[in-house]
């Protein structure tokens, strides 16, 4: 037989096991801090270089340069791959664009306003891929609005039950009126539904500029190919005397006439802020600078002049450099 005093009340017993469970439960643990620490900064990706720095590593023409004995404004121009009217505009020479010896050209702004127009292409070339998104009022004011035109539901007065009569069944159903579907709450677009708008896509950096489609401005045979160590800077092409000259891909003719010498009666056109093409030794020009031209128009008629023979000399310029123009045309003119 149990002592009496040996026998604890149930309250006993259910505080120990409190103390117990306190006991087993290791305290949080605390972190001190300086006074004034601060937390770390957040880790940010670095940013992507700018469009126009890319575009500005890649350009090799120089933001002055020095005019030498024998130059000309429209030389230079074809030498750095500008329109020789742009660099007198930014240099202050009036026509007839005469320039001296020693006098420094700047093509930095060329050069600036180049890159800007890049870069905003750039820009808008990313994001959402030239595409604008509308976006779709999905909040409860947009639900709302659209639920105002909705009839309000009759809450009063309440129906009343009566009992049926001969009167009751006699009397002719009235069907309930259905709101127009053009406002109902359910006919409200779905996000998937987003209205999009084309934006017309705009010239990049590089890609657009690269995806020129070169087309042979006559049909003939090679005289003489391209030779980047000596002075042939283009391709000469056999015809006949008259035959027409088309272009090769659209563009702005940025000089036509014969005072470049050992061209002849000459075409330039700007395709681009990248590429020019060039047209020499023509007997007749049918184009004016300025005037915009679509891909394959003929801009002159094949000759002889400055030459020793009826040729159409070519070329393709990159920047103002010299490329082979066999790698950017097909195989063959004929």
């Amino acid at each position: 037989m149990r002592r009496p005093d040996l026998i604890w009340p149930g309250w006993i017993y259910l505080l120990c096991l409190f103390l117990i469970g306190c006991a087993s439960s290791p305290p949080a643990p605390v972190i001190e801090r300086a006074p004034g620490a601060k937390k770390p900064a957040a880790v940010t990706p670095a940013s992507k270089p700018a469009t126009a720095e890319v575009a500005a590593e890649k350009d090799w023409r120089p933001d002055t340069y020095t005019v030498k004995k024998g130059d000309t404004l429209i030389g230079i121009g074809l030498e750095f791959g500008y329109d020789y009217k742009e660099i007198a505009q930014k240099n202050n020479i009036q026509p007839p664009y005469l320039i001296r010896v020693g006098q420094v050209l700047q093509f930095q702004q060329l050069k600036l306003t180049e890159d800007k127009t890049a870069t905003a292409s750039a820009d808008q070339a990313e994001g959402d891929g030239g595409v604008v998104v509308t976006p779709l009022k999905t909040d409860a004011a947009a639900i709302k609005q659209v639920a105002t035109n909705e009839p309000p539901l009759i809450n009063e007065p309440k129906a009343l039950r009566e009992p049926y009569s001969e009167q009751a069944l006699a009397a002719p159903v009235v069907q309930p009126t259905v709101p127009p579907k053009s406002v109902k709450t359910a006919e409200l677009a779905k996000p998937s539904e987003i209205a999009k708008t084309e934006m017309p896509k705009a010239e990049t950096a590089t890609g657009d500029d690269e995806a020129i489609e070169w087309a042979w401005p006559v049909q003939g045979k090679i005289l003489a190919g391209f030779n980047e160590s000596t002075s042939a800077k283009g391709i000469d092409i056999e015809g006949t005397q008259g035959q027409a000259v088309t272009v090769s891909a659209p563009g702005k003719v940025i000089y036509s006439g014969s005072d470049l010498r050992g061209y002849g009666k000459l075409v330039i056109v700007k395709h681009n802020k990248t590429y020019l093409s060039v047209y020499a030794h023509n007997s007749k020009i049918l184009v004016k600078e300025g005037q915009q031209i679509s891909k394959g128009q003929k801009i002159a008629e094949m000759g002889s002049t400055d030459s020793d023979r009826v040729k159409l000399h070519f070329e393709i310029r990159r920047q103002g450099k010299s490329v082979d123009p066999s790698k950017y045309l097909s195989s063959s003119p004929n």
